[in-house]
């Protein structure tokens, strides 16, 4: 009967995994998508955890209410600028936990053996069954955990924009020797905890010992890993390292026979490969090329950097991009990094709607890799309320950029650099790009002229259709509304 209960709560939470996880392909559902989500999990841990009794009720209540705290706690005081490093860290912690679980589960096999006497006095051996394919299982887990723990922080730190986190030389030569000393490792665990145990012996001690070598390897490999990655393949990066955390977390739903675990873990192990291949054909390379070439690991001059042969910018004021945007047919803002830097979506919204009342169209132009993380913008203007239909994707906009009036960019800078098309020596030559050179006028909100995270120059700005407006974007756009205001009042 409990068996049976457990089996049902498993359905319903694996369930309510996927149809969260199909909720969140639009943004409309996308809040409804996570909750159906959360539910699920919760679902899961509380069958597991009642299930296997490990907890006892009161435990059980604790925990979660201790849990939920730090979780509500994080959200809230976590601002969406720093978003991109709660999720590494999630990631990070999701695959410490994988790799955590499926090593107890195993080590708990290897308990020695007892001897006890039956009714008939015979001698009765209780060895630990360890299959060699469930040895392995645990042994994959543990090293894509440990990798994801590890590799996580890395981009948690590269995101934070900690000192000291960049490749060094001859650091491929030890990332593969590592790797080989990984797999030998692993082989020696999965040969000492794997074979048969007879009622006088233990093989505990030598498969713990390589456990805990294998386990701190991976770590290692995981820095080595994503150190030499730079700060304009983070989007790719959070979500390779999330699919990491899915493939983990589905490995030790294998060694511990949990099917909610092995759906769950599969599910994010899949949709985050795929959102990899997304990101990469956004930045038209290959995921070797991002994992081995690394644009955006330091500043350069290609592209143009430095070149004095450039002509000046064109600067502009406030009331100048006001007037400019008032009496235009179509606006295009193409939002970037800097607008969540100066957590300025509300006054962007507020922008919007004054615009919309001179008849003005307006559109966000959104480009896959913006930000910090996939989606980054999206979240970014759905908290300020923007609508759904005004977030129009890279693909759909640049058709029609030819015809738009305006372009405002307000804090974006790779995604919008024409040295992706016109460039051949460029590090992003042949990444897609928001072509928002090709419009009439184009309006930059920038702090300063200096490089975007790739660390090359950007043509756009020195274009004869563009004008930069210097300065925080929340308080620039502030001063844009503030004459706006006064164009409508006049």
């Amino acid at each position: 009967m409990i068996d049976g209960l457990v089996t049902l709560a498993y359905l319903v939470a694996a369930s309510l995994f996927i149809l969260g996880l199909k909720r969140l392909s639009s943004p409309r559902t996308a809040r409804a998508g996570n909750r159906m989500a959360a539910v699920g999990m919760l679902i899961g841990v509380v069958a597991a955890l009642l299930s296997e009794g490990i907890l006892n009720p009161v435990e059980l209540v604790g925990g979660l209410a201790v849990g939920s705290v730090i979780g509500v706690f994080l959200a809230r005081r976590t601002p969406l600028t720093e978003m991109p490093e709660l999720v590494a860290a999630f990631n990070g912690f999701g695959g410490a936990a994988s790799a955590l679980v499926a090593a107890a589960e195993v080590l708990r096999g290897m308990d020695p053996p007892m001897r006890d006497i039956s009714a008939a006095g015979e001698t009765v051996v209780n060895a630990p069954s360890l299959g060699v394919a469930e040895v392995a299982v645990v042994a994959v887990s543990v090293l894509i955990g440990s990798v994801t723990l590890s590799g996580s922080f890395v981009a948690w730190g590269k995101l934070k924009g900690k000192k000291g986190l960049s490749g060094f030389s001859g650091l491929r030569l030890v990332s593969i020797l590592v790797g080989l000393g990984v797999l030998a490792v692993g082989t020696l665990f999965v040969l000492a905890a794997g074979q048969p145990v007879s009622a006088f012996e233990t093989v505990g001690t030598d498969a713990t010992l390589w456990l805990g070598v294998l386990g701190a390897l991976a770590l290692v490999l995981g820095v080595l890993l994503v150190l030499p990655i730079g700060g304009a393949d983070m989007p790719v990066v959070v979500a390779l390292l999330n699919a990491y955390s899915g493939l983990a977390a589905a490995a030790t739903g294998f060694v511990l026979g949990n099917y909610a675990l092995v759906i769950s873990g599969a599910l994010v192990g899949a949709s985050g490969l795929i959102l990899t291949r997304i990101m990469c054909e956004a930045m038209n390379r290959s995921l070797a090329n991002v994992l081995l070439g690394g644009f955006g690991a330091s500043a350069t001059a290609a592209s143009g950097g430095g070149d004095s042969d450039q002509p000046p910018v064109q600067s502009t004021t406030a009331d100048d991009a006001a007037v400019m945007m008032a009496y235009a047919g179509r606006v295009v803002i193409v939002p970037g990094y800097g607008l969540a830097v100066a957590q300025a979506q509300h006054e962007v919204r507020e922008l919007v709607d004054l615009l919309q009342r001179e008849g003005v169209e307006v559109a966000f132009a959104i480009h896959p890799v913006a930000g910090r993380m996939p989606g980054h913008m999206n979240v970014l203007l759905a908290e300020a309320n923007v609508p759904y239909d005004q977030l129009i994707e890279m693909d759909e906009i640049n058709p029609e950029m030819g015809q738009v009036d305006v372009v405002l960019v307000v804090g974006a800078n790779d995604v919008v650099n024409p040295a992706a098309r016109e460039d051949e020596t460029s590090p992003i030559y042949g990444m897609p790009i928001i072509n928002v050179d090709e419009a009439q006028q184009v309006v930059v909100l920038k702090r300063s002229m200096r490089t975007g995270y790739a660390g090359i120059e950007n043509p756009l700005f020195f274009k004869p259709n563009t004008q930069m407006l210097f300065g925080d974007a929340k308080e620039t756009v502030k001063a844009v509304i503030g004459e706006l205001k006064t164009l409508q009042a006049a």
